[in-house]
């Protein structure tokens, strides 16, 4: 058993009760590679925010739990190497699919895990939830619960359709499992195709898609129920359209490709959501990257020159969004 807090990690019960009450959220960035993380811990120092180094269980399995427990631990002492003395950081398992992942997790230094039961009977949710909850809080790890569906693929978490959160549910699963946070689905979705042109509009001016709204009044509705208790957005990359430009045109495929506009997610995080999640961005920003060095310079085999530019464009990102979306600057 690794306790999260001798790697220097904290869980989220904190940051986000000063997120919900200053009116911000709180960035979680998923991480597959030494450069994604490099590139997060530069951009949150840099920009004196908490983050979330967020994890899927393919990310782990393809990472290794070891080496995550290592990078996580250097992660902290990167930060402090870079000026920060009391990074706040924590490692987030993302859509935990089982009681055996999230106790693994856990047990290996996670400071805050994700059970996803949403796919399931509501009261199997509720049951599978608690019981992640009763085994994380032995050892003071915070636990974040999902109501509602979100469509799309991302890693292994694939569904065809979305379902909204029900506001009447709300009180009665936070009650039952004690969870500390709650994933809801108002519209957003995984993946970098997280909508259909059918249901988008055409900008008339840039001929680009424009995707249907968030469902604002569900969340307001959410909110009513649990007042000043910490909702999650997933889903929520925007899908810069530059970024697919430059892959597109140099030898990629990505067609109908989009996101959740940015405004959108300004006004979800003044709201009671304090954490959202973005993985796709990061994904688009590092292959337009690598694209753009490999056809300008055909002959390079050396991965640090083209990996280099990446995580300086992820790193250009991560602090993007954290200023300009999330609101979580200067919060350190």
């Amino acid at each position: 058993m690794i306790n999260y807090k001798t790697l220097g990690l904290v869980n989220t019960r904190e940051m986000f009760k000063k997120a919900v009450k200053g009116g911000y959220a709180i960035p979680a960035f998923n991480f597959n590679n030494m450069e994604q993380l490099q590139a997060i811990v530069k951009a949150s120092v840099e920009t004196k925010s908490p983050v979330i180094l967020q994890v899927s269980k393919g990310a782990r399995d393809y990472a290794n739990q070891t080496l995550l427990r290592y990078m996580a631990e250097g992660a902290v002492a990167y930060a402090k190497e870079l000026g920060c003395e009391k990074p706040e950081i924590v490692l987030h398992l993302d859509h935990g699919d089982s009681f055996e992942t999230c106790k693994s997790c856990i047990d290996m230094g996670f400071s805050s895990v994700m059970i996803d039961g949403s796919h399931l009977p509501y009261e199997e949710n509720v049951a599978l939830t608690k019981k992640v909850v009763e085994y994380a809080h032995q050892f003071d790890v915070t636990v974040e619960g999902e109501l509602g569906v979100l469509a799309g693929v991302e890693d292994e978490v694939s569904a065809e359709e979305s379902h909204y959160t029900k506001p009447e549910e709300v009180v009665d699963f936070v009650t039952k499992t004690g969870c500390d946070s709650l994933a809801i689905s108002i519209g957003t979705s995984h993946g970098a195709y997280k909508f259909t042109p059918e249901q988008c509009t055409l900008d008339p001016e840039t001929g680009r898609l424009l995707p249907p709204p968030l469902a604002f009044d569900v969340l307001a509705a959410i909110e009513k129920e649990l007042p000043g208790f910490p909702i999650v957005l997933h889903g929520s990359s925007s899908v810069p359209q530059d970024d697919v430009d430059t892959i597109n045109k140099y030898g990629g495929k990505m067609v109908a490709a989009v996101g959740i506009p940015e405004e959108q997610l300004r006004k979800a995080a003044k709201s009671a959501v304090c954490k959202i999640n973005i993985d796709s961005d990061s994904r688009l920003a590092m292959t337009a990257a690598v694209r753009k060095t490999l056809a300008e310079k055909p002959g390079e085999f050396d991965p640090r020159k083209y990996l280099g530019p990446a995580r300086d464009s992820m790193q250009k990102l991560y602090e993007h969004k954290i200023i300009n979306v999330l609101g979580s600057n200067d919060k350190l």
